[in-house]
């Protein structure tokens, strides 16, 4: 059976755990593209504090930048961010989820998902809320089960960001192997 191409790895996991600078730095180790976060570029053109009915706003608009990408991609496209990370948010800061996100994560699959730890130190970012470690590790679990619970390929990034790279790296590598 042939590959179809790309292959998609979705960089996921709570915020401000490296998952830009990891999924921008792969890409250009392997001469591919990268899909950059919508929800920054929605929430930094936002004139009011974003709202919950937001959320499908930025699904819609990270999915149609991926499918944008995905047709000038080679063997690889990188993906900073996935409808899980909206999910995920969406459960946390609102205790619910709407219908479609989560439809959306059954139906738009990766074919890795690279979950990084919240092991490094925290990174102020006016977009970014919760520093607290504790709650990051908690989001971070909630990643960790929702991954398994889609019974998707996934593998832990952490430590320093040469470790993570060299981690995300093999992983990538022995996924692709038949």
């Amino acid at each position: 059976m042939t590959r179809q191409y790309p292959f998609r790895i979705a960089v996921t996991g709570p915020e401000s755990t490296g998952k830009s600078t990891l999924a921008r730095d792969l890409a250009r180790r392997l001469g591919a593209l990268w899909v950059p976060e919508f929800a920054r570029y929605y929430l930094g053109e936002l004139t009011r504090p974003y709202e919950e009915s937001d959320l499908l706003d930025i699904l819609h608009g990270q999915l149609r930048w991926e499918q944008n990408y995905s047709r000038l991609a080679g063997p690889f496209l990188f993906c900073d961010t996935d409808p899980l990370v909206i999910k995920i948010w969406s459960q946390y800061k609102y205790g619910r989820c709407h219908p479609l996100i989560e439809s959306t994560c059954q139906t738009h699959r990766y074919d890795l998902h690279l979950l990084c730890k919240p092991d490094l130190p925290w990174t102020f970012d006016p977009l970014r809320e919760n520093p607290d470690l504790n709650e990051r590790m908690e989001i971070y679990n909630l990643y960790k089960n929702e991954l398994q619970i889609l019974n998707t390929p996934y593998v832990e990034i952490d430590g320093e960001v040469l470790q993570r790279k060299a981690t995300a790296l093999s992983a990538i590598f022995s996924q692709m192997r038949p």
